[in-house]
């Protein structure tokens, strides 16, 4: 007991003097930068890294120094208790004396006598250093210095003060999760003690294997582990009947048990970023002990954590500290631990944290919800977790940025911290992927390109110059023409209405989305949507059974009020779409719906998309009666079925008012974007009343189908970055370059683009005379030019052009007349390889003469 006590002293003793000599360290650097100007304005206080992460060297101490110095004192109250029990059964019988100068003493008692004599010392000193400072004069000259050092002391002790009491409330939190782990643990013990726990249950694994086990005694890791062991280490989550499911947890009937390994699983991918995400939550509470943690959702690159912080913001300079502590945290091999737990106790766990308190509050409608500790992190989660902290094999922590409270600018500004991790040595591929993607951004594109731009006075909304124009409105005939093969009809409608959104619905459940102003006591909304309206064209006369279906295109202008957090490149609030609205009797349904797919496909085939169907069914705030949205649901799983295309399910991320089906495009270096929307509607019909007459003579509500690509905004965003800058030719706005070797041949060169620009090409020609002929063809090469048209004397005498591509593919000398009958051809046929099927093409036999 002794040598542990001493033990335990020396190493608090240690870490105390690593503290002092670490916390020395950070006051010399700071004293170093008080000089320095201002640098970091915008990050809040500029440290260098060395401070960041001696500071978080120093509160790990700190942290660490709090154990042993309670153990310390334990064992020497658990000594001196021994001790005095032992020499109180040594004591000598009763009316027998002990002589005066006899004391018994043992070594714990020396100890205890020894640590109260000096901490008496230290209180007498320090009451007399403070008399002297009361009453004696100070020294020449030091006044001054003394009361800087008095400052700075004070100032650390508040600062010590603060984070001893930040750390306060991990502590409560980690202790509050062990009494609801015991009571769990204990409940648990008592139902199979009461419940028949030898019932056994069937357990089929994915490839078709069946096994038999007892009931709440095997989780999904030992099922692995039967299979393999090496199964079990790769095995990121389990998927039981249908549902992601921690490794660890207890099976609690017959289940088919699918197991998720490869990181290319997307559901999988999920989980083990939100893994990463607590353990970066985890750093952040070590690193900014007085910051409150918020959101830590997996992303489709990474994850992110969102923490408030009162008096300061994330530096850039901390990144790499961050990502330290999360590589000490992923070594530690911490357990992820579920518990299921109510709501008021939650609410007492997390008092501290007025962000976790909204979301069980505001977003949390169940008596009970789940937490996940990490170690010391407890967090609201759903889960599930991969088992421990080891199975991140690589993390980054890469990025930061402010943010608001669920993106309101009227609410708290948050820190947002950005982070990438692997199971594998993914990393350098992933930098590499980094860099080409920001190379893609269609910003940058934009910007190179001169597309377009945005400006202040109109935030939110883009402005589209001449080149970015030609490629929006290539766009919009393009889906004009789908539209018109599909049997669509054009139709025009209002930008602003009054009290039309109360009717539809829309009031109550998007008002905050849309942009409003009053005229005349009466409340105007510009319109976010185009279906509103196109029930009002339905509705205009009365209609028959005969007509339908009815479909309706609108390309018409649409204002969204979305929160400025949201607001990124071609992201706007000012957009247009091709907004179409089928309306059909239930027995068209099917067939309507599989339609608007074969339009899809057609558009994203054109494009070179691949895509994903995934079918949104019934949220929680819905609107209707649930058989309807059954039988919806039904008809559109029908017709998903019939297409043939591979689809999943996302449950409750449907519309208020229906089910859907959505669409997610994979384009540029992998990424994924939400597109278009196709979604059966029998809420709006019925909420204007819209009727037709059916063949028995009888008025029936008909159903409205939605059918939406998306914004052309986002798509020419997708397809910029998709393309990389380098347009397929029927879309690019740099199409056909001249170039003439001589300036006499220049007018010539004239001529020729202007011939092009008159068959509705985009024609420029170089007349730079500072450039070399080699030089301007390797500029246009970089700027992207689909064709490059060099004309000489010999091309100007044959009334030809000499052509060539931006990859430096040499078709050489055609005739003019033969080269627009080509680029003709390749533009309607909208081909993706231009340049490469130029060649395949026939000639014109004859040539038109310029002069």
């Amino acid at each position: 007991m002794e040598t542990k006590a001493l033990a335990s002293n020396t190493v608090a003793l240690r870490l105390e003097r690593q503290e002092d000599i670490r916390w020395l360290e950070v006051l010399r650097l700071r004293e170093e930068l008080q000089d320095a100007s201002d640098r970091c304005q915008a990050e809040g206080p500029c440290l260098t890294w060395e401070v960041a992460q001696l500071r978080a060297e120093n509160r790990a101490l700190r942290y660490r120094l709090h154990r042993p110095r309670v153990c310390f004192g334990q064992e020497l109250i658990q000594q001196a208790k021994m001790e005095h029990a032992a020499a109180l059964a040594a004591a000598p019988a009763p009316g027998t004396q002990t002589p005066h100068n006899h004391r018994l003493c043992s070594h714990g008692e020396a100890d205890v006598m020894m640590y109260l004599f000096g901490f008496s010392m230290k209180l007498l000193l320090r009451v007399f250093f403070q008399w002297q400072k009361q009453h004696l004069p100070p020294p020449p000259g030091q006044s001054q210095e003394e009361d800087t050092k008095k400052k700075k002391k004070k100032e650390e002790r508040e600062l010590c003060a603060e984070e001893r009491k930040q750390l306060r409330f991990i502590q409560d939190r980690v202790r509050l999760f062990e009494t609801l782990k015991e009571d769990c643990q204990l409940l648990f013990t008592i139902c199979q003690k009461e419940g028949d726990t030898r019932k056994v249950i069937s357990i089929r694994v994915a490839d078709g294997e069946m096994v038999h086990r007892e009931v709440w005694k095997n989780t999904s890791h030992q099922v692995a582990s039967e299979i393999s062991q090496e199964l079990a280490e790769s095995t990121v989550v389990a998927k039981v009947n249908g549902e992601l499911w921690d490794l660890d947890c207890p099976l609690e009937g017959d289940a088919t048990v699918e197991l998720l390994i490869t990181f290319d699983n997307r559901e999988a991918q999920a989980v083990y970023w939100h893994s990463s995400a607590h353990i970066l939550g985890e750093a952040m509470e070590l690193l900014y002990y007085g910051g409150r943690l918020c959101y830590s959702p997996p992303t489709e690159n990474g994850f992110y954590y969102d923490m408030f912080i009162e008096d300061r913001a994330v530096s850039s300079t901390e990144l790499l500290v961050l990502e330290d502590i999360c590589k000490a945290i992923i070594k530690e091999k911490q357990p992820f631990e579920r518990l299921e737990v109510s709501k008021g106790i939650l609410l007492e766990m997390f008092k501290y944290n007025k962000f976790k308190c909204r979301i069980l509050n505001e977003k949390i409608n169940t008596p009970t919800t789940t937490v996940y500790r990490c170690s010391p992190l407890i967090d609201l989660c759903k889960g599930p977790h991969v088992k421990h902290t080891g199975k991140i094999k690589a993390i980054k922590i890469y990025k930061n940025s402010s943010t608001y409270w669920e993106g309101n600018p009227a609410m708290e500004t948050l820190q947002r911290v950005y982070g990438i991790s692997f199971p594998d040595n993914k990393m350098m591929a992933w930098e590499a992927l980094q860099e080409e993607a920001k190379n893609r951004d269609h910003r940058k594109i934009g910007k190179d390109q001169e597309l377009f731009f945005f400006h202040d006075l109109s935030p939110g909304s883009c402005f589209i110059l001449p080149r970015g124009a030609f490629i929006y409105n290539t766009l919009m005939d393009f889906i004009r023409e789908e539209c018109h093969h599909s049997h669509f009809t054009e139709v025009l409608s209002p930008n602003v209405y009054k009290k039309l959104w109360e009717a539809s619905g829309h009031w109550q459940h998007y008002s905050e989305n849309m942009l409003t102003f009053a005229v005349d006591k009466d409340i105007f909304a510009l319109k976010p949507m185009n279906c509103p309206g196109h029930c009002l064209m339905f509705a205009h006369r009365p209609q028959s059974w005969r007509e339908m279906p009815i479909r309706f295109a609108n390309f018409g202008v649409l204002h969204r009020n979305e929160l400025s957090g949201t607001l990124s490149g071609l992201t706007v609030q000012r957009f247009q779409q091709d907004d179409a609205h089928i309306f059909c009797t239930v027995e068209q349904i099917e067939e309507e719906i599989k339609a608007c797919l074969q339009f899809l496909q057609s558009v994203y085939s054109t494009f070179g998309f691949s895509f994903q169907l995934n079918l949104s069914t019934r949220p929680e705030n819905f609107l209707g009666e649930m058989a309807l949205w059954d039988e919806t649901e039904k008809q559109l799983q029908n017709s998903l079925v019939e297409f043939g295309k591979p689809w999943k399910v996302n449950p409750g991320d449907g519309a208020f008012y229906d089910p859907k089906i959505d669409t997610e495009i994979q384009y540029a270096v992998g990424r994924y974007h939400h597109c278009a929307t196709i979604q059966r509607d029998f809420q709006l019909p019925i909420r204007f009343n819209l009727t037709y007459v059916s063949k028995d003579g009888y008025k029936k509500n008909p159903v409205i189908i939605h059918a939406i690509l998306g914004s052309v905004e986002r798509m020419t965003a997708i397809l910029s970055e998709n393309f990389g800058g380098k347009w397929s030719f029927w879309l690019s706005s740099q199409q056909v370059m001249v170039i003439p070797v001589v300036p006499t041949c220049e007018n010539y060169a004239l001529q020729v683009s202007s011939a092009f620009s008159e068959e509705g090409f985009m024609a420029d020609v170089d007349l730079d005379h500072s450039c070399t002929l080699n030089k301007k063809i390797r500029n246009v090469q970089l700027a992207q030019y689909n064709f490059i048209l060099v004309v000489g004397e010999k091309e100007k005498t044959n009334n030809a052009v000499n052509v060539r591509t931006r990859d430096n593919k040499i078709y050489g000398e055609i005739s003019l007349t033969s080269a627009i009958e080509k680029l003709k051809d390749l533009k309607k046929s909208r081909t993706l390889n231009a340049e490469e099927e130029f060649e395949a093409l026939p000639c014109t036999p004859f040539c038109i003469t310029l002069f």
